[in-house]
């Protein structure tokens, strides 16, 4: 077995050790809180707000939920914020959490908690919590990233110093997992009463082509009127979407973040006859050619979809 590590070391010199002495919660086990938090939690067992109730169960009167044991020791918002009202110097816990963020641990995260309820509270009492730390994993590998988990007993007393409750807490300090920018969009078309149609269809993976209602020819890219007979009268035409390579050109420079390069551009004239201008995919740059078979295929980006073209297996 290998030595440990001067920082695995320090880190295990933790193990053990107090993080929070015992400290008194601001205020004693009250009806009033008690009633806050049932109504939040809408939990309507009567022994926590009916003294006749809770005696039927053989109990002196009302007890505090076993859930509510770590809200009597919180220390409140203001003391949270306020600089006049933190410890003098650094804590325990702020010399382990220091540590971890020097091995790059700086994300945490709670995973499980672990209760032992040793008696009811009851209004009147006044409850104490102190912590150790009992065990900080070696380092491991989760889905949040490369991490340690941190195992510490929370202790809870009463006045007298009997214990009450136990808890014991684990979190997960983690290296946040390097995670790849999102890749941009594409580029948006500039979509008009002429072509809206055409990108319509594409939405729904239909290849359509721009066909005149009086002389019948086809046209691409769509436009109002046709340039065969000057009719403004048109329908569609559906695609079989094969065809071939009239002629291509591969991109290096400049480059865009929405696409991947070298970026293959070829005009493919469709077995209709009329030609459009469309991406490659599943074919090396350097194998692209003039005249090569292609199928339509399709590219979905959001709201945008678009045909893009692969050769066409023989």
């Amino acid at each position: 077995m290998s030595e440990p590590t001067d920082y695995e070391a320090r880190l295990q010199a933790f193990v053990g050790r107090e993080l929070v002495a015992r400290r008194p919660g601001p205020d004693p086990v009250n009806v009033p809180m008690i009633r806050h938090w049932v109504e939040a939690m809408e939990d309507g067992n009567p022994i926590y707000l009916d003294d006749e109730a809770a005696r039927a169960t053989g109990r002196d009167g009302v007890v505090a939920p076993a859930s509510m044991m770590q809200a009597w020791t919180m220390r409140g918002y203001a003391a949270s914020v306020r600089p006049d009202t933190a410890p003098a110097g650094p804590s325990a816990s702020d010399d382990l959490t220091g540590l971890l963020a020097e091995g790059g641990y700086t994300s945490v995260v709670a995973t499980d908690s672990d209760f032992e309820f040793v008696r009811e509270l009851v209004p009147g009492d006044h409850v104490s919590v102190e912590e150790r730390v009992e065990s900080i994993s070696p380092e491991k590998k989760t889905g949040l990233g490369t991490g340690r988990f941190i195992s510490t007993v929370k202790t809870y007393r009463d006045a007298s110093g009997e214990v009450v409750a136990t808890q014991r807490w684990r979190i997960l300090r983690f290296r946040p997992a390097e995670k790849p920018a999102p890749k941009p969009a594409r580029p948006r078309p500039a979509i008009n009463p002429d072509n809206a149609f055409w990108f319509e269809a594409a939405r729904e993976h239909r290849l359509v082509v721009q066909r005149c209602a009086d002389c019948k020819s086809l046209r691409h890219p769509p436009g109002p009127a046709c340039p065969q007979c000057g009719s403004f009268q048109w329908d569609t035409a559906r695609s079989s979407g094969d065809g071939h390579v009239y002629t291509f050109t591969v991109n290096h420079h400049p480059r865009h973040p929405a696409f991947d390069y070298p970026l293959v551009v070829a005009v493919i004239e469709l077995a209709e006859g009329t030609r459009l201008i469309a991406n490659m995919t599943g074919v090396a740059p350097a194998d692209v050619e003039v005249g090569m078979p292609v199928a339509l295929d399709w590219l979905d980006d959001g709201d945008l979809s678009l045909p893009i073209f692969r050769p066409k297996e023989s």
